[in-house]
């Protein structure tokens, strides 16, 4: 076993290998972006080396960077984590030249398998099904146009280099085609350095499931059983379960067989994944991720087994550590992955600064990994993965039950989460049936989205929570006003809302999704409050504590949680955020803007492309100008017809969240 190993990654994956190092006494070195100074990860590892600036193409990327930490460092390994250089055959070569284990496949296994077309074509020679397709190496737009119109629309493009869903693109049309094939040729070299693509036949509504296997230096190789990981947005997986739904056994032997054959096909050794579509009763080859995947846990959580001691361990040149007719599976686990994205503005990303972190007791059952502490940062710079939540049960009621759960324990506030969305995946009838597929979050996403009305005592609850709390806020500023006068007797600095006509009132008006609602609130003489609303009238009394408020209104008590904004506060309750924006009475009219529209940057966002110039006529929905954030690309359009009246960010510039990119004027096609 290494005495010591250094950490290529950052986030949640670099604190999951450095709990098992550290479980096995295995000394580890991370390695961090200026924008990671003060990550989880670092704090975690047993040292800690800076390797270059934010962009990961100068730290996360830079191979001599790593390479050198590790050789000045002493670390006889490097662990990739996935995503960044972990499916890098040029990274694995350049670990082996300077003598440190690349703890992963060997470079041709990692060259083969991370180019999805010479995949394709070795699987093929091996009696892997394979779905029709374009896997060579030519690349112009003639070429791959004609190969999309013999395959026949719907057409997937993919990128060769990598998977995640970076460079990936339905067309359903043989019109969107160029611009399909350019854009996920720009999101692949922006997020893999590699733009070559290939094109398959897609297949709606089928099912993405995948098979983990390892395999030793020693030509063992064994199969971990099937995971399935249909539920996805933006061809991205957001939860994943083991096993699968609905597959008989004859059928997850013969996925288990293709997958050892694939990885015997190239020599394989390490954690890998071979994933398929599967429609009826055939399976496809898809391709083979040569690491360890985001999902590994659940498959851990079934098998009892932990895949990166199983790395280190096959690494050092140890045996599998079991057999395959000693590896079994027990219950059910089903993952949900939890991120920084705006669900009802096309699951975009979401940047900001995590204000409010309580994550679900951990016990048997529930897990969860994660890179971020309440306080933590999310920037633009990284995939916006805030942490992977994972429970166990004897049977899938079980595991959906605790899911459910767990889910309503999870509270963040200071950026847009995916939250809500997993709670309705997780209670949606379909889902709970097993009746998933690619298509699912597409085909539900109304009811997905829809907002969790509360019911009249929850609204009452969060009404009364916010005035409470609204109120509590202002007499500790009048405290702390009155402390300051300078002259400590005059009853004028007394803040206990006295008045000399009888009991004190204060107005509070929050703006409640849209609503302005205007609460007149009492102080009485027993610390309580009367909160008197449009509808009703209830007597209030609250205690704010670091775990929460308890909260008594007409005499029920509820345990809830108020977190303070800068716009206001978020109630949160049954796990939920809800926002009580301020209201200024005295604030002026709010002056809607008029004549010209503006393009905004949706997220802080780099410039990739401006397809416009100053005076060009465009029609509405036409592309105008192409971001990059998040290893995401985001192609804005024309609002409506009009003339580009001004272009105020080039290519390279780095906008923030709400910036003027474009402006649209009112005009007419020459």
């Amino acid at each position: 076993m290494f005495r010591k190993i250094l950490i290529a990654n950052r986030g949640e994956i670099a604190c999951r290998v450095i709990a098992t190092a550290r479980r096995l006494g295995v000394a580890t070195v991370a390695v961090y972006s200026d924008a990671d100074a003060h990550a989880l990860h670092v704090d975690l590892a047993d040292e800690a080396w800076p390797i270059g600036a934010a962009r990961a193409q100068e730290s996360y990327l830079a191979i001599d960077k790593i390479v050198a930490a590790a050789r000045q460092s002493g670390a006889e390994a490097i662990h990739p984590g996935y995503g960044f250089l972990s499916e890098n055959p040029a990274f694995a070569t350049a670990c082996a030249k300077a003598g440190i284990c690349f703890i992963g496949p060997p470079p041709e296994a990692m060259r083969v398998m991370g180019s999805k077309a010479a995949a394709k074509t070795m699987m093929e020679r091996a009696g892997v099904p394979i779905l029709p397709g374009y896997h060579g190496d030519a690349q112009d737009l003639a070429l791959l146009a004609g190969v999309a119109a013999d395959i026949g629309f719907p057409v997937l493009i993919k990128a060769s280099a990598a998977g995640g869903g970076k460079g990936m693109r339905i067309v359903e049309r043989c019109e969107d085609l160029p611009e399909a094939l350019e854009g996920a040729r720009r999101e692949a070299l922006a997020s893999f350095g590699d733009d070559r693509l290939l094109i398959e036949k897609y297949v709606p509504e089928a099912r993405h499931i995948e098979v983990q296997i390892f395999a030793d230096q020693h030509g063992e190789i064994v199969s971990f059983f099937e995971r399935d990981c249909s539920i996805q947005r933006r061809h991205q997986k957001i939860v994943e379960e083991t096993p699968a739904p609905g597959i008989d056994p004859l059928r997850r032997r013969a996925m288990a067989e293709a997958a050892i054959t694939a990885a015997r096909a190239v020599g394989y050794v390490g954690a890998g994944t071979v994933e398929f579509l599967v429609k009826g009763d055939r399976f496809y080859f898809l391709e083979m991720n040569a690491r360890l995947q985001v999902e590994h846990p659940v498959t851990e959580m079934i098998s009892r087994q932990d895949l990166v001691e199983w790395q280190l361990r096959v690494a050092s040149g140890e045996k599998l550590p079991l057999t395959q007719q000693r590896l079994s599976m027990l219950g059910h686990s089903i993952e949900a992955r939890i991120y920084a994205e705006d669900p009802g503005r096309g699951f975009l990303p979401s940047t900001g600064r995590i204000r409010h972190l309580r994550e679900p007791r951990e016990a048997e059952g529930v897990r969860v990994d994660t890179g971020l502490r309440q306080g933590d940062p999310i920037t633009q710079d990284y995939d916006p993965l805030i942490a992977k939540l994972i429970v166990w049960g004897v049977d899938r009621a079980a595991a959906l039950q605790r899911l459910e759960s767990a889910l309503a324990e999870y509270e963040i506030v200071g950026v847009a989460t995916n939250l809500d969305v997993l709670r309705a995946i997780a209670t949606h009838p379909a889902f709970m049936s097993g009746e998933s597929d690619t298509g699912f979050i597409e085909r539900h996403i109304d009811q997905l989205l829809a907002p969790a009305s509360p019911a009249g005592s929850e609204e009452t609850t969060i009404l009364a929570a916010g005035a409470a709390a609204r109120l509590g806020d202002l007499r500790v500023k009048a405290a702390a006003e009155a402390a300051n006068s300078g002259d400590p007797w005059s009853p004028w600095d007394v803040s206990d809302a006295w008045r000399i006509d009888g009991q004190g009132c204060q107005t509070v008006i929050f703006d409640r999704e849209g609503e302005s609602i205007t609460l007149r609130v009492h102080a009485l003489p027993d610390g309580s409050i009367r909160v008197e609303t449009p509808a009703t009238a209830m007597l209030v009394s609250a205690e704010e504590t670091g775990d929460g408020m308890r909260l008594r209104v007409d005499g029920v008590l509820r345990q809830l949680r108020v977190v303070r904004e800068d716009f206001g506060l978020v109630v949160i309750l049954a796990g939920r955020n809800h926002f009580l924006r301020y209201v200024d009475p005295l604030a002026p009219p709010r002056v809607e803007a008029s004549g010209a529209l503006q393009l905004t940057a949706p997220l802080p966002a780099r410039v990739t492309r401006v397809l416009v110039g100053t005076g060009d006529f465009v029609k509405k929905g036409a592309p105008v100008i192409v971001l990059e954030a998040m290893k995401m690309e985001i192609t804005l359009t024309a609002p409506d017809d009009g003339v580009i009246a001004d272009i105020r960010y080039a290519e390279g510039d780095v906008a923030p969240e709400g910036a003027e990119l474009v402006v649209l004027a009112a005009g007419e096609a020459p």
